[in-house]
């Protein structure tokens, strides 16, 4: 085979993965048609989970799914829904979980103060050895100390 024609075959096979790449993004990126949508938008998707990537923001994550759901968000924010409505569109959608910080209430009061709670148990728990370890402590005579 001449130099040419691996060339050729070189290029065509790059470009073919070129245009699968491109379909596996996001196709037509979003228009905004002013600088404060774009900046509704952004703090709007900063501000929720996506429900595949589960440790990324929608705006971060690059998942099929996040693009459908920033394009659920923006065709919202459109439609003249407030934040709170879009945000509880979502929530009804995909549950609490797409909340990057959910509402306290019954269902989420031990991951708001479950840290807090188990830092104040292992408090008492060290304090509680420690004045045992104090109270136990017993007088041993000097001739009979080992060093």
């Amino acid at each position: 085979m001449n130099k040419g024609v691996l060339t050729f075959i070189l290029a065509i096979a790059l470009l073919a993965f070129d245009s699968r790449a491109q379909i596996a993004g996001d196709p037509t990126p979003l228009q905004f048609h002013s600088s404060t949508e774009e900046a509704r938008f952004h703090r709007l998707t900063s501000e929720l989970r996506c429900v595949m990537c589960q440790n990324q923001s929608l705006a971060d994550s690059n998942a099929q799914i996040a693009h459908d759901m920033r394009r659920e968000v923006m065709d919202l924010m459109r439609q003249g829904k407030s934040d709170a409505e879009i945000k509880q569109f979502l929530v009804d959608r995909y549950g609490k979980f797409v909340l990057y910080n959910p509402p306290i209430d019954s269902h989420t009061w031990l991951l708001w103060f479950g840290p807090a709670l188990l830092l104040i148990a292992g408090a008492i728990v060290v304090v509680l050895i420690v004045r045992r370890r104090n109270t136990s402590n017993v007088d041993i005579p000097a001739d009979e100390q080992e060093w």
